[in-house]
């Protein structure tokens, strides 16, 4: 018998902390390996997380709510004699270090089960250091808050709806519920999900992080129409799968991309990275987000492939089934925003990227051509940059560059 820890694991390659959103396991339970055990959210992706050990789990160290570095402890396994490891769970299970809890964000243990005290109550669990930290700067004392988490813990829903309730430091009452009234019935504040916050936080950090510019150009894709309208039914039946615009977007935009490798790139204090490979981030919207799974070597892929690979990605993404490779390493960024009928839009870029890129809808409009005037299929591309890196000269060339290749379309220019 041994102990096998498990860790936060890293869910894309900025990522440095991540939220236990849900325990699909309790202590005790029994566990399968590969069978899901904890939902776990970034600013990135929200992501059910497999076992890798099998056996019983016997200690949970991040309750639900938790913030913790990568790379920190959130829970232990207990493995019997026929399950190995790949990971060394340290020593033996019985002895005092075996259960000493390992460095968690911040330098912080983790924090143990509420000890009993004289009168048969307990002690108010340890707290982590974003929530003390979240606490001190709302001047709210914890010790008064009754914790939601496990084992009593004051998490940081606790303190912002303490917050948002108006309680002080000298407060005893509990913390609101999740959903509560301002004012009667004409307002009501709803208690931020996990995955919100992170991508709040991942949106003003990157506006902090670099200085955004934008630039949109108007494309003719009728060419393109024509050609889906005429085979989508026939590519569904061949390959099972539906015929979306998308594949057509991501190739085009691998082959401006190798023509302008600074959009696909990342700026360090050493100097700019230019990634030689393009592994391109799809924005798929969820009812309670968005995450951003990544199609790996996307120029390297044909057209049949890509259709496959990307329709497996959105509905995984989609069902919270991703896996942790799934979400790291993208060096683009797509987004159809088009999908929500937006004809123009200004993206925030996804860091550590250069730039971000929206396909809005495609609208049929009189456009002049030749002096004449015909009613052509029309799509808006907008492209948000890292000013640091990309000027407005290389932007408008790279749009261009999409353009063309967008509007002189026809079937050869499939990549097979």
């Amino acid at each position: 018998m041994g102990l096998a820890q498990i860790k936060m694991p890293q869910l894309g390659e900025s990522v440095t902390e991540g939220t236990v959103d849900k325990w699909l396991k309790r202590e005790g339970d029994f566990v399968k390996r590969d069978e899901p055990l904890v939902e776990v959210v970034t600013d990135k992706v929200n992501a059910e997380i497999p076992s890798p050990f099998e056996g019983k789990l016997v200690k949970i160290s991040a309750s639900e709510g938790e913030t913790v570095r990568v790379g920190a402890v959130i829970g232990q396994i207990e493995t019997g004699p026929a399950s190995t490891s790949t990971t060394p769970a340290g020593p033996a299970a019985g002895t005092a270090q075996a259960e000493k809890p390992a460095a968690r964000a911040g330098g912080q243990a983790p924090a143990p089960a509420p000890a009993p005290t004289a009168d048969g109550g307990s002690e108010p669990a340890r707290l982590s250091p974003a929530v003390r930290k979240l606490a001190a700067e709302h001047g709210i004392d914890p010790s008064s808050l009754r914790g939601s988490g496990m084992g009593g813990r004051v998490t940081r829903d606790d303190i912002l709806g303490a917050v948002g309730s108006g309680q002080t430091a000298s407060a005893s009452a509990p913390t609101a519920p999740s959903t509560s009234r301002v004012d009667g019935t004409r307002e009501e504040v709803v208690k931020l999900s996990v995955m919100r916050r992170s991508i709040a936080e991942h949106m003003v950090r990157s506006l902090a992080t670099s200085p955004h510019a934008w630039t949109l150009q108007e494309i003719d894709v009728t060419n393109l129409v024509r050609y889906r309208e005429s085979e989508k039914d026939n590519f569904k039946s061949r390959h099972g799968v539906s015929l979306t615009y998308l594949p057509f977007v991501v190739q085009i935009v691998c082959d401006a991309l190798k023509q302008y490798p600074w959009l696909n790139s990342t700026w360090t204090d050493e100097g700019v990275v230019l990634k030689r490979y393009i592994n391109m981030g799809i924005a798929v919207s969820i009812p309670d987000g968005l995450i951003v799974p990544v199609l790996k070597d996307a120029d390297t892929l044909g057209f049949t492939d890509m259709v496959g690979t990307l329709n497996d990605l959105v509905e995984r993404a989609r069902n919270k089934k991703l896996k942790t490779e799934d979400v790291q390493g993208g060096t683009f960024t797509l987004n159809n925003t088009g999908a929500t009928g937006s004809v123009a839009s200004q993206p925030i870029i996804n860091q550590p990227q250069a730039a971000i890129l929206t396909t809005e809808s495609i609208v049929k409009r009189p456009v002049v051509i030749n002096d004449a005037i015909a009613v052509r299929h029309m799509m808006n591309m907008c492209l948000s940059f890292d000013h640091r890196i990309v000027d407005g000269m290389m932007a408008g060339q790279f749009l261009s560059s999409i353009k063309k290749r967008l509007e002189e379309w026809t079937p050869g220019s499939i990549r097979l």
